[in-house]
């Protein structure tokens, strides 16, 4: 079969009872996911973490520790562009906490907000698969 691949690095920044979320516009409508993505040709992980969550955020952030790797196929009819390839998805995901910055949205990129969402509340709102196996990665119950 043959299929794209693209590698992303993610955070999970919680804070007083809240996570740190980017709502990343879609093909078909908005969805709340950790603010992360693609990994540049000749970047490392942990420095794309770093630059998505302050391009997605404002944030200066600092990771804490390496969560887990995930991976999960998109379907040709569910990527973004039309085409006949499924898409694995590998996702990096770490721990992370806030240095410094302001919360802002994305100037210019695939996101249209970011905002702190109540743990007990994510269940109301529109997630992207990986955020809720992010938090059992990361010990946070909902």
């Amino acid at each position: 079969m043959d299929f794209d691949t693209r590698a992303g690095a993610y955070g999970v920044i919680v804070q007083d009872g809240t996570l740190l979320l980017s709502l990343w516009q879609g093909p078909r409508e908005a969805i709340w996911t950790l603010p992360g993505g693609r990994i540049e040709l000749g970047e490392q992980p942990e420095q794309a973490c770093l630059r998505e969550i302050e391009e997605e955020t404002g944030y200066t952030a600092r990771l804490d520790g390496l969560l887990g790797v995930i991976s999960r196929t998109i379907d040709p009819e569910h990527r973004t562009h039309a085409t006949r390839r499924s898409l694995l998805a590998v996702q990096v995901l770490y721990r992370a906490e806030i240095v410094s910055g302001r919360l802002r949205a994305e100037v210019g990129g695939s996101s249209v907000d970011a905002a702190w969402l109540p743990l007990d509340e994510l269940h109301r709102h529109r997630t992207s698969p990986h955020v809720h196996r992010a938090l059992e990665l990361a010990g946070v119950s909902r």
